[in-house]
């Protein structure tokens, strides 16, 4: 149970994490923070990213074997990048609409996903 809430926190940590990194990229010219340039870029960052926190810390220690959890470091690292382009592939294309699949995309995560089958390998 405890590889499952690991994978679901990361998840959403990375759900906060990949909007906090791009998400200020899609702001207009209008927006309130538009104004404050970079600075509102990075104070804006700055607060959804402390939500990354909240779920990542607890993902790290619930799936980490030294805390009882299934996973090693390795393990949990390599699952959690597969996990960030995941949610980066479909923060892409559903939310910013202006990104397309391409193939040499695909083998990349295909290689990435195949480091997930060589890090649990015995």
């Amino acid at each position: 149970m405890s590889a499952l809430w690991t994978i679901v926190l990361l998840i959403i940590s990375n759900g906060f994490m990949t909007y906090a990194w791009y998400g200020h990229l899609q702001q207009s010219d209008n927006a309130p923070l538009a104004k404050w340039g970079i600075v509102g870029a990075i104070v804006l960052s700055w607060g959804i990213a402390f939500f990354e926190y909240v779920f990542q810390v607890p993902a790290n220690k619930i799936g980490f074997e030294g805390n009882g959890g299934p996973f090693n470091l390795f393990q949990l690292k390599i699952i959690q990048e597969v996990i960030s382009l995941s949610v980066f592939t479909f923060f892409a294309l559903v939310v910013f609409r202006t990104e397309r699949l391409q193939w040499n995309y695909i083998a990349a995560m295909v290689c990435l996903t195949l480091a997930v089958f060589f890090v649990f390998k015995k």
